[in-house]
């Protein structure tokens, strides 16, 4: 067994797992911990516990120590320092006249580098930007080209719900979303409809789908016969999964038919098999226009 401890260096941040070197951590504490980044200041969300060494496929690495006072005032004293950095670099930007958006910059906690988060159309030469900036900073420059995913991610906003977005706030990891899932769940193929803020398949339709997915097992499909409780022989015309019900046309004779709706355990039918909805590989693209950028994504994408 090893005793590990979770830690976040972004709020809504993936978690990583490090020994804590016999400290006893709680949530909330703050530690210094060697990454691939460098040095970084992090935040507990897991305090103690024991897990079995075949859980994890590498080492795992220790903490260098318990945070302090001045670790907390270096920490906030970096993100003020970044804050500038991204104003200078915006105005860089301009004098070079590059087609890109800022969207964050931040320093490792030893401030060995920074880093320059922006989002672009295509691919940018940024070669000569960066000597600027080294020249100004002193220090290693990177600029990471990321996503619409991850632009919306950073910057936060409001969902078509009113509440702010999913992956501004929990939402550590993008789930594979697909537009089968949309289909399963009977929403109307509208883009404005089933895509968020960034313009991909909303991440929520990946949270609902399993329960879909059981509903839907249980019921009808539109065009299946199914027998009433009176044994009359009905045809779907369509289904409510969250009411459960079904609505069947039965003919009283040639010419006239009564539309009635039934509860879906007041009837007899054989289901079909129904395939699961499979995520897309290339995750979450409702646009061929977007493919590109997905791969994007997963190329340059951030490292938490």
């Amino acid at each position: 067994m090893t005793e590990i401890i979770g830690v976040r260096f972004r709020d809504n941040g993936k978690i990583y797992y490090f020994r804590p070197e016999g400290h006893k951590l709680n949530v909330n504490d703050h530690v210094i911990v060697e990454t691939i980044r460098g040095v970084e200041y992090g935040t507990v969300v897991l305090s103690n516990r024991e897990i079995g060494s075949e859980d994890f496929g590498g080492d795992i690495k220790p903490i260098r120590r318990v945070a302090n006072e001045a670790d907390a005032i270096q920490y906030e004293d970096n993100k003020a320092r970044a804050a500038k950095a991204m104003d200078i670099c915006a105005v860089k930007i301009a004098n070079h006249g590059l087609d890109m958006k800022l969207i964050e910059t931040e320093y490792t906690f030893d401030c060995n580098k920074l880093i320059f988060y922006f989002a672009a159309e295509g691919r940018v030469d940024f070669r000569e930007l960066v000597k600027d900036l080294a020249a100004e900073f002193h220090t290693r420059i990177e600029l990471r080209q990321i996503g619409v995913r991850d632009e919306t991610r950073l910057l936060g906003g409001l969902g078509i719900c009113g509440r702010e977005l999913c992956c501004h706030t929990f939402l550590s990891d993008f789930g594979g979303v697909s537009i089968k899932m949309a289909k399963e769940q009977n929403l109307a193929m509208t883009p404005s409809k089933i895509s968020g803020v960034c313009g991909r398949l909303m991440c929520c339709l990946k949270n609902e789908q399993k329960a879909y997915e059981y509903l839907n097992a249980k019921m009808p499909q539109v065009g299946d016969e199914v027998i009433t409780p009176t044994g009359d022989v009905a045809e779907v015309k369509n289904i409510n999964v969250l009411k459960e019900t079904v609505r069947a046309i039965i003919r009283t004779s040639e010419e006239d038919f009564d539309i009635v709706e039934y509860k879906v355990d007041d009837l007899k039918f054989t289901p079909r098999k129904r395939k699961p909805a499979a995520p897309k590989k290339d995750n979450q693209a409702n646009n061929p226009e977007l493919d590109e950028l997905d791969n994007e994504d997963r190329k340059y994408g951030i490292e938490d």
